[in-house]
């Protein structure tokens, strides 16, 4: 039997409309979002304005606050510190409302073609591959970059 697949996808040096693309393209039918603070400087990628982007090309929007990572993990990510991202965010996925969430999230995607949002562009360099390995190993990554 076939894993289940699990999508990502970053923001980071992409249009909407190639986002929107791209996720359309793998059949994706939920995003996501797996940014603690779901702002963006980059028009369109704040949580609003992203679920009325999303839903108006047939692409649901679920929030996941408890699954970002907290700003000392977001300043590694910066600082291409992997290790202390990996650490920093190993301690988040231990707590309580991370676990409610991860839970949720693996529920959903058992159920529906979902893709993790965040910003960075390379899945490798992002919280979204150590959540996916943490939360679901027992699906298959396909990385999107629109």
């Amino acid at each position: 039997m076939p894993k289940p697949k699990i999508w990502t996808i970053g923001y980071e040096q992409t249009t909407m409309p190639a986002f929107v693309a791209a996720l359309q393209e793998a059949g994706v039918e939920v995003v996501a979002d797996v940014r603690a603070l779901p702002l963006s400087r980059r028009p369109g990628f704040s949580k609003s304005s992203l679920a009325a982007n999303l839903q108006e090309a047939g692409i649901g929007y679920a929030h996941f606050r408890a699954l970002g990572t907290p700003p000392e993990g977001r300043a590694a990510a910066r600082r291409n510190d992997h290790k202390t991202l990996e650490r920093v965010y190993a301690g988040q996925l231990e707590l309580p409302e991370a676990m409610v969430a991860g839970a949720q999230l693996a529920e959903l995607a058992r159920d529906r073609k979902v893709a993790l949002l965040c910003y960075e562009r390379q899945a490798c360099g992002c919280h979204r591959t150590l959540l996916r390995e943490a939360v679901l190993p027992d699906f298959e990554p396909v990385d999107l970059l629109p």
